[in-house]
């Protein structure tokens, strides 16, 4: 794979307008505007949900509190963090999916993930870490027993998802949104001892 095979496959992933032109379910109902960022460099690779509101006016990944959240527990700043280079950004879906009745993001698209994913992750020869964060990525990288406890067993097992020495290595986290704010206070032992693992693990990587 060349810089210019996995540019003209970025370009082919920003002109997609399949959810809206032909969905499976609901067309998307706005202009899509697929956002990643992907080096044939890159060491790490997180794969959250979706871009939500902010990110589809943006097309930054990541630039609101959730953002700030994961990078402080990556423990990587800014200009690290946004280095595609050294880390690729790949989201479940690459474009944002909508609200829900309640105000919250909706769903990953379903015809995103099995039409692009495995091209994407094809060019991504050099990464040695996967942070998975969230219950679709999960689901998607990792076998069925080992997301049969949900987000909380997946996340719980982090220990044994790890020791399974997969290449690259998959980490599983949560979401970094504020929604999970309770979550991470019901659940100390993910700060006290699934983050310092990550940082580590970073840093190895980068």
């Amino acid at each position: 794979m060349t810089d210019n095979a996995q540019d003209r496959l970025v370009a082919r992933i920003r002109a997609c307008r399949l959810c809206r032109d032909a969905p499976t379910a609901k067309p998307l109902p706005h202009e899509p505007r697929p956002v990643l960022r992907v080096s044939l460099t890159a060491r790490i690779a997180i794969c959250g949900q979706a871009p939500g509101a902010r990110v589809h006016a943006s097309g930054v990944p990541f630039t609101d509190p959730s953002g700030d959240r994961l990078r402080a527990w990556m423990g990587v700043d800014t200009e690290a963090f946004y280095d595609a280079a050294r880390i690729a950004i790949v989201p479940m879906g690459f474009c944002f999916p909508g609200n829900d009745a309640k105000g919250g993001d909706l769903p990953p698209r379903k015809e995103c993930a099995p039409l692009w994913r495995a091209e994407v992750f094809g060019t991504l020869r050099r990464l040695q870490l996967v942070l998975l964060v969230g219950n679709y990525a999960q689901a998607w990288h990792l076998p069925r027993e080992a997301t049969a406890g949900g987000l909380t067993g997946t996340v719980a097992n982090w220990r044994a998802i790890l020791a399974a020495r997969s290449h690259p290595t998959y980490l599983p986290l949560p979401h970094p949104s504020w929604r999970n704010s309770g979550w991470l206070k019901a659940h100390p032992w993910f700060e006290a001892e699934l983050l310092p693992e990550l940082r580590r693990l970073v840093q190895a990587a980068l």
